[in-house]
């Protein structure tokens, strides 16, 4: 579980305290401070690679001018065995320290050694995360917000497994409530209107417009003929959901299935009411003094909720007062529970019954209103959901061809649908285009620029980039009869030219991102490095030739070559895009 940049900034830290520790002992300076330094890597190279800040730290604790400090520091400092060649003062009184020939071997050794699994941490200690995303109405097809926050709810899920968590998926279906009705009195709609005419039967006003409801009630007509006519309302229109949910469903399985995503789980809210659930959790609220009576109706007292989870967020009482809280309906005056009360059932059940110790959510941005009401109520409950609740608001996105949005789909009249959308594009370029913008940013998916095969394309460049090596080291192994050598064959040190060490410590970041990746929750910092990796690499391979060069160089280099084609790979993997080998 290879972390070289953090373990490099760890041994500067180690090294400087040692040198002090020493600097002591001989009496040139004072003992026993305790010395709070940052360790920071200088944009700039010609400082080094690693700075330590201890001289200008410890300076009013020795009682000592920091270059004077940092002077003892250096004549004290023992480098033999570290990652580092050389270390040296700048400025008021940093140390610099370069990197030498052992770290840059390490990282080609443990890249070699850990493979695919480069970039594993134990972070997570096996904490249980729940991913919840899509979760899109089973009333339609699947458009492009769920292609979206697809990509970003599985690459994430791959992101924090990698971290050490225990990751499950789950896609939670919205089959009970309003929208079935509606999609219900929808269907049968269109059935009446085949049996009596179209304009003999009206549509719901609210009713839902999309083809994909006439094929439903066509294929109930093929199916049954007239044969539903004459039900009873409620019988009629609970086949109607039934039926519909039926083909609807498994299409959203197998649309999602193609785009490479699968889940541990498809949750049905119509279990949680089935289960008693839902009342069992409005009752437990009940039970702790957060709702209250009201034209017949049982409402949440949000209101309170809110003010309490502000405060403890550290806004002020006038902040607060300021804020436009309104309260919720749970239970309505006809018995009935609200949508939000299922969602806190739900949320409850994942928290409590299951377990887990976090959920996240991808929630489209047109959902901001409900992320403080959801938490708070989950504070009611006791659950800590200002903290164990996460929800990731993903912006729109903005379809262009021809430089002009894309607004309409051929088959379901409406938003472009997923499956609409990989009839024209690879899946790859999908999850790749999908995931390259923070999840917070709206994103401008160019069809275009999507299919073509340059440069500009940034799936296209980072899958070349892995394609030429994988080229390179054929040609070796045919034409040369050089086999990409294990890290023990090669000498790091001739790896010398600016070209060379970037690419070895952008191979080395790697760990790092994914880090950054899963505690930003934000997937699309793998796509930046993958691009910003495959930019280190041909600019690497345009300037320095390989193939007839000194055989030890030659050899250097293409392990170099070849260790990058693994973490282009692991990288690539992690977002659910495959990495050709010809293109």
């Amino acid at each position: 579980m290879s972390n070289l940049i953090l373990a490099a900034r760890e041994q500067v830290a180690a090294l400087t305290q040692s040198a002090y520790e020493k600097a002591a002992a001989a009496g040139v300076l004072p003992a026993g401070a305790a010395v709070a330094a940052k360790v920071d890597i200088p944009k700039d190279v010609s400082h080094g690679d690693y700075a330590s800040s201890f001289a200008m730290a410890a300076a009013k604790a020795l009682g000592k001018p920091p270059r004077d400090i940092a002077q003892a520091l250096l004549d004290h400092l023992d480098l033999g065995g570290s990652f580092f060649d050389k270390a040296e003062i700048a400025g008021p009184g940093f140390l610099n320290f370069t990197l030498g020939k052992n770290w840059f071997a390490q990282v080609l050794a443990d890249v070699e050694t850990e493979g695919m699994t480069y970039g594993k941490s134990d972070e997570g200690k096996g904490r249980k995360v729940m991913v919840e995303f899509v979760s899109a109405n089973p009333t339609g097809p699947m458009h492009m917000g769920n292609a979206r926050g697809g990509v970003l709810g599985d690459t994430l899920a791959s992101i924090l497994e990698r971290l050490g968590y225990d990751v499950w998926r789950e896609f939670y279906v919205n089959d009970a409530g309003n929208q079935i009705h509606k999609f219900a009195t929808s269907i049968d709609a269109r059935y009446m209107q085949l049996i009596l005419g179209e304009e003999n039967v009206p549509f719901p006003e609210e009713g839902y417009h999309g083809e994909d409801i006439k094929a439903l009630a066509q294929a109930i007509y093929d199916a049954h003929g007239e044969g539903w006519k004459d039900l009873p309302e409620e019988e009629r229109l609970e086949r109607m959901a039934e039926y519909g949910l039926g083909v609807n469903i498994p299409k959203m399985k197998a649309d999602l299935l193609k785009y490479g995503i699968e889940y541990d789980q498809w949750f049905l809210e119509s279990t949680l009411h089935d289960s008693g659930a839902v009342a069992a959790t409005v009752a437990e609220l009940t039970g702790k003094g957060w709702t209250y009576e009201k034209d017949g109706a049982l409402w949440l007292d949000t209101t309170r909720l809110l003010k309490e989870k502000f405060m403890r967020e550290g806004k002020t009482q006038e902040q607060v007062d300021k804020l436009e809280l309104k309260d919720d309906v749970l239970r309505r005056a006809n018995g009935f529970y609200t949508y939000f009360a299922a969602d806190i059932a739900y949320h409850s059940n994942k928290l409590k019954d299951r377990g887990y110790d976090t959920a996240i959510n991808i929630w489209g941005a047109d959902h901001h209103g409900h992320v403080a009401r959801l938490q708070a109520a989950l504070d009611g409950l006791g659950l800590d959901g200002s903290h164990r609740l996460v929800i990731v608001l993903m912006q729109l996105v903005n379809l262009l061809q021809d430089g002009k949005p894309v607004r309409m789909s051929k088959r379901s009249g409406k938003a472009i649908a997923l499956a609409d959308l990989l009839d024209e594009i690879s899946v790859d370029a999908a999850r790749f285009f999908f995931n390259n913008s923070k999840p917070t940013s709206p994103l401008d998916f160019d069809l275009d620029l999507a299919v073509r095969q340059d440069s500009d394309n940034p799936v296209y460049y980072v899958q070349y980039a892995h394609a030429r090596i994988c080229s390179l080291c054929a040609k070796m192994a045919e034409e040369e009869h050089v086999a990409v050598p294990t890290a023990g064959e090669v000498d790091a040190g001739l790896l010398s030219s600016p070209e060379e060490l970037a690419l070895v410590k952008a191979l080395a970041r790697f760990p790092e991102e994914i880090k950054i990746a899963g505690r930003d929750y934000d997937p699309a910092q793998i796509n930046r490095y993958l691009i910003s990796l495959a930019g280190d690499f041909h600019r690497f391979y345009n300037a320095h030739r390989i193939k007839g060069e000194e055989p030890q160089v030659a050899k250097a280099r293409l392990k170099l070559a070849d260790t990058t084609r693994s973490v282009l790979a692991n990288g690539l993997a992690l977002i659910g895009v495959t990495a050709p080998v010809k293109m």
